[in-house]
């Protein structure tokens, strides 16, 4: 029942109506080479979308002839601040205006952009017209009024009819097997099995085993027949959770299997034919995964298909009133609605969620808990001199009414943010020195670095 601007839904509860504008506009850029591979160019091409890939790949949206970019060697996304760029991991970095980035928000005008020998001048241009959006706040369990939850309704609308393989990429707690379950649940195979194997929770040398099963005395240890789960999933979808784990010695047997419809016990030498849709979630970029050489370049393409890419929370704050709606549903809580005010919601849009949407759940129900939605913010563990967390505080944060896997994953993300800015900031922002400090190698605390987008790192030894 409608009544001005607000909605009563079933149980009496009243609340402010989303309106949501059908059309909005595609942003477009024109791309200037001003030289390419070390020559003279005057290339120009103007691409469309929020998501642009620059590199020496035939698969980018702007394609260079030079031997000195990288295969995806950087990407350009808008965000609501504008457009940001990031750095996929290449081996000769991308320069912004002469400086190194990895991450940088581009100048609102133009930018000049230095990959390899290659320099491109970016002008945002005008929208190259309209795409209408659907006009719906949720999409089965995924709810958001955002346009960037429903630009990606508008894609799940249409990969869900169809047989394709479906890569989901978005950080931790982003809802990935959320998205992986509606695509099922809408699809021709809603009715056949689907199966869950989170890669990063199996041993190395087992995976071949889950994936494919193994005859009896394949191996030690091995003392009955299993099968894996492409055979289980016949007929149905497995879903590969956090893809990017997965042993690089595994990735060929895994890209033969979706190639040819085949799969082969450990320990037989029988092929055995599999009808499965397979859809794969990482939280990792697997383009910087191919250009550092730790996943296939040929398996990445062979699952993203079709990519499906889920914002964090940061970046749609507007659909947290909406969120914590639907989280006091679900705990059939509704009537505790009118603890979280416009006060108490503005408090919340402005942080930053590192655990998304799984973190926000966590607090509504400490908030309902408590019966006090401000005494329920409970900031990151704070480190000791040392830059050891208490122990007293991470017990603090440790409960038995969620999983161990998620409650743990919780934890060591709050855990690793917060050792790492006041790691960063006690070396100035200088990752060789934060390196030494922490006895971590100098690379992969890169990746951590990256993992939680803190950008401010510098490093004088690169």
């Amino acid at each position: 029942m409608n009544d001005g601007d607000r909605m009563t839904d079933a149980s009496g509860q009243t609340y402010p109506q989303i309106k949501l504008d059908s059309l909005v506009a595609v942003p477009r850029l024109e791309f200037e080479v001003l030289r390419e591979g070390g020559k003279t160019s005057d290339r120009r091409v103007e691409l469309q979308g929020e998501h642009l890939r620059i590199g020496s790949h035939p698969s980018n949206d702007l394609v260079l002839e030079d031997r000195l970019v990288s295969r995806f060697h950087c990407s350009l996304t808008l965000k609501a601040s504008g457009w940001a760029l990031t750095d996929n991991g290449s081996l000769n970095g991308t320069l912004v205006a002469g400086v190194r980035v990895r991450d940088a928000d581009l100048p609102s005008g133009r930018a000049e952009l230095t990959l390899g020998d290659s320099l491109i001048r970016v002008k945002k241009l005008g929208a190259a017209g309209t795409v209408r959006l659907p006009e719906k706040s949720c999409f089965g369990d995924l709810h958001g009024a955002s346009v960037a939850m429903r630009q990606v309704f508008s894609i799940l609308e249409k990969v869900s009819n169809s047989e394709a393989t479906v890569l989901i990429q978005g950080e931790s707690g982003t809802g990935k097997e959320l998205v992986a379950q509606e695509i099922v649940r809408r699809g021709p195979r809603a009715k056949n099995p689907f199966l869950t194997l989170d890669c990063s929770a199996i041993s190395p040398t087992l995976i071949e085993s889950e994936l494919f099963g193994h005859a009896r005395g394949a191996f030690t240890g091995a003392n009955r027949m299993r099968i894996g789960a492409f055979e289980a999933a016949h007929g149905g979808t497995l879903f590969l959770d956090e893809i990017g784990e997965m042993p690089l010695d595994m990735q060929p047997k895994l890209l033969r299997a979706l190639e040819s419809h085949e799969i082969r016990r450990a320990g037989e030498n029988e092929a055995r034919k599999v009808d499965v849709r397979v859809i794969a979630a990482t939280n990792r970029n697997l383009e910087r995964e191919v250009n550092r050489g730790r996943f296939r370049e040929d398996l990445y393409f062979r699952l993203s298909v079709i990519t499906v890419r889920l914002p964090p929370l940061r970046e749609r704050v507007e659909d947290i009133p909406l969120l914590v709606r639907t989280f006091l549903e679900r705990m059939d809580a509704t009537d505790s609605e009118v603890l979280f005010t416009e006060e108490v919601l503005q408090e919340v849009s402005e942080h930053d969620w590192p655990g998304n949407l799984r973190e926000l759940r966590n607090y509504v129900e400490r908030a309902l808990v408590l019966n006090d939605p401000k005494a329920a913010s409970m900031p990151p563990p704070s480190l000791d001199a040392e830059g050891e967390p208490p122990t007293e505080e991470l017990m603090l944060g440790a409960r038995i009414d969620e999983p161990f896997k998620v409650g743990k994953e919780r934890l060591i993300s709050t855990y690793e943010r917060a050792y790492l800015e006041q790691l960063m900031a006690w070396a100035g922002g200088n990752v060789s020195r934060a390196a030494r400090k922490a006895k971590i190698d100098r690379m992969y605390l890169h990746r951590l670095l990256q993992r939680y987008e803190l950008k401010r790192a510098i490093d004088d030894e690169e």
